[in-house]
Parts: C-alpha cells; sequence; structure tokens
C-alpha cells in the first residue's frame, strides 16, 4: 500500500449517496495549513465544486478535501454552490478551520441536488476514522471511485538534503476522458514546503505532461480537479538540483495515475501509445496526437486489431498542421507501414497479432522539425 505524506490524514467511507452502498465520500486533510493549487476543466458547464475551489486557489492557508462521489453536483444553479460551500464548512467544523481552508470535488451524475439527508451525518462519521495510514489513504482512494473498476494511486520519494520528503497523489477516471482533463480527480499530497508561484507552476508542468495527454473518448466533463497540497511538514523546500528530482516524480506520479486511467477505461480492450516527432513545435505534434486519439475509425480498427493505417494516416492529415504527405512515416508496434507518403510491404498478419497483445504503439514521424509529443488513449 502507498504511504501519506508526514502531517497528512486520509478517511474513506460510505454516507449513503450511492444507492450500492460502497463508500461515496473521502476526505484529505493537513494537520497544518498548505500552500495549493488546482487546474480545472475548461468546459464552460462546470460543476458548483469546480467554481468553489477553484474561487479558493491558489492559496498557503489550505487544510483539506472533501470528495464525494456518486453525484456530480453539477448543472445544479444556485443550490449547488451553496450545497458545496456547505459541505466544505461541515468538513472544516470536524478539523477546526475555517470553511475557505476546505476544497471540494463531486463526481457521478450529472444534475441532481446532492442529498444533505445523508451528508449531514455521514461527513462527520467518515471524518473521525482519519488516520495517517496507508489502509486510510487506500480507503480515500477508493470512495473516490465511480465506474472505475480499481483504486487509483501513486507514491515517490525524494530525498532533499538530509530529509525524504514523499509525494502521493490518488486519481479516480474511466471515462468522460479528454484533453484539458475530464471526468477525472487526482489530489497530490507532498510534505515538502513549496511556495504558491512553485505550487502552481510545477503543478500546471506536470498536468500538461500527463492529465492533459490522455483521451478515451473525447468527452471533456464538468468535474475535472486536480489539486496540489503542500503541508512542508519535512521541513525542506526544494531548490537546485533537488527541485529537479523533486519535479521529476511529481511529474512521474502525475503520469502514473493518467496512464492508469486510460488502462481502466470502460470497455476497452487496448492500451494505446502515440508518438508523434519532427514537427515545427511540440504543439503541432500534440495536436495531430490528439486527433488521433480521439478519431472512432481509429479506435474501430485497433480494438478489431486490424492494421488500417490509412485511418491513422488520415486523421493526421485533418488535424489542421501543415506539413508534406511525403514526408510521413508511420510504424505500428514496431512495425513500419507507411513510409515517405507511400504504403510498405509488411505482413499484416504478423501486425494484426502484435495489437492483440492490448499494447498497441503508434509511431507517426515527420520531417519538419524538433516538435514531439506523446499521447495516451483507449480503443
Amino acid at each position: 500500500m502507498h504511504e501519506l505524506p508526514q502531517g497528512f490524514l486520509a478517511a474513506g467511507g460510505t454516507c449513503g449517496i450511492k444507492a450500492s452502498g460502497k463508500k461515496d465520500l473521502a476526505l484529505f486533510v493537513s494537520e497544518r495549513p498548505c500552500t495549493a493549487s488546482g487546474m480545472f476543466t475548461q468546459n464552460l458547464v462546470a460543476g458548483a465544486p469546480v467554481k468553489v475551489s477553484r474561487e479558493r486557489l491558489p492559496s498557503s492557508e489550505i487544510r483539506g478535501v472533501i470528495i464525494n462521489s456518486g453525484n456530480a453536483n453539477a448543472c445544479t444553479g444556485q443550490q449547488g454552490l451553496e450545497d458545496a460551500r456547505w459541505m466544505t464548512a461541515l468538513a472544516a467544523e470536524q478539523f477546526d478551520c475555517r470553511p475557505e481552508q476546505f476544497l471540494v470535488c463531486s463526481t457521478g451524475v450529472i444534475g441532481h441536488l446532492l442529498p444533505r439527508a445523508v451528508l449531514e451525518p455521514g461527513i462527520p462519521i467518515v471524518a473521525s476514522t482519519a488516520e495517517h495510514s496507508p489502509q486510510a489513504f487506500h480507503d480515500a482512494a477508493e470512495a473516490m471511485m465511480t465506474t472505475d473498476t480499481a483504486s487509483k494511486q501513486s507514491s515517490r520519494s525524494v530525498r532533499i538534503g538530509n530529509q525524504t520528503i514523499i509525494i502521493s497523489a490518488a486519481a479516480k477516471g474511466a471515462a468522460m476522458i479528454a484533453p484539458n482533463m475530464a471526468t477525472m480527480l487526482a489530489v497530490v499530497l507532498t510534505d515538502a514546503e513549496l511556495n504558491v508561484d512553485q505550487a502552481s507552476s510545477w503543478l500546471r508542468s506536470a498536468v500538461d505532461q500527463s492529465f492533459n495527454c490522455i483521451s478515451i473518448d473525447g468527452h471533456m466533463s464538468t468535474s475535472d480537479t486536480v489539486l496540489l497540497l503542500a503541508n512542508g511538514a519535512a521541513g525542506v523546500r526544494p531548490a537546485g538540483a533537488d527541485e529537479h528530482r523533486f519535479r521529476e516524480a511529481l511529474n512521474e506520479v502525475c503520469l502514473e495515475l493518467a496512464q492508469s486511467i486510460i488502462r481502466d477505461a470502460e470497455g476497452a480492450g487496448h492500451f494505446v501509445t502515440i508518438n508523434v516527432s519532427g514537427l515545427n513545435s511540440n504543439q503541432d505534434a500534440a495536436r495531430i496526437a490528439r486527433h488521433v486519439a480521439d478519431s472512432a475509425l481509429v479506435k474501430t480498427a485497433i480494438a478489431g486489431n486490424d492494421p488500417n493505417w490509412g485511418r491513422i494516416v488520415s486523421a493526421a492529415g485533418y488535424a489542421g498542421v501543415q506539413f508534406a504527405e511525403t514526408e510521413v512515416c508511420l510504424l505500428l508496434n514496431g512495425f513500419l507501414v507507411y513510409e515517405q507518403g507511400l504504403p510498405t510491404r509488411f505482413d499484416a498478419a504478423a501486425v494484426s497479432q502484435a495489437l492483440q497483445s492490448g499494447e498497441v504503439e503508434i509511431d507517426l514521424r515527420f520531417a519538419s522539425g524538433s516538435g514531439s509529443a506523446r499521447f495516451w488513449t483507449s480503443d
């Protein structure tokens, strides 16, 4: 099991939001104020919790996050906002802090008001179980789940000076996953000391390399949120070479969670890595990677283990990026199937068998520049 960083507590339990009776309320709490930052959905239809958390960040005074699953509290108007703020106030009351020191996330069905009748007694009960233990961390990760088949956690340890700091995170997500995040939530916790600028900048960079590089169905949700809380309990601030090591570990944690979301995609049988290189900019490469990832025809070809390279090349062609057709090369699981604008002679049966492994690598190579991108999707 994964460890919590120093000074953090977690809890996960059942309030009764889910008819199944499964866990539906999670808490992540720091024993001291945290520097915190967040990234949120870019959907203009954003859930009430997104609006409440977004207005409270960045901050150097955050104490915790309360998360419910089974109800997204989205498209719920003014009552939804009041309910989200009420949740933070009730959580804050359990840990002797101010309501605005708590952040809130919700995930689940859209368009239904939160059931206060079950949350009001449930939040204090779950809060009373909060503790610093791997089991409590696991319970909290489990309580975030909706259609996920398994909880998603990741952690890294980094040596800074004479201290070891920990970065640990939990996430949920299996559908409504598109670039710029989706129906996914992630809470990243560390006992390193960060200032607000570091937390904001480093989180954005990590998200851009992970959660913003995944797509399952191209559907951007109302609820996606990634939060970073740093409480400084280890007593060290990353600087110089230590800063690089910390950021590398943060990137690894976010990437591991992002990939676990793709591997848990609803109904998926293939994990797909898309590499695009040789374009004028990283942005151009990412644009092509996104179009390939979101193509329904590419997905159906992969689902059928069909080496239909034409669907991949044509998806690159309508991405709105300028390139010469004669400079394109395409490899599928290492097999060269298209080179400089022409199909190659390849063993279709062998490529199909390679795709049946469930691990698919699409490698699109251009000759315009040094821009590159890596993306992950499913069938």
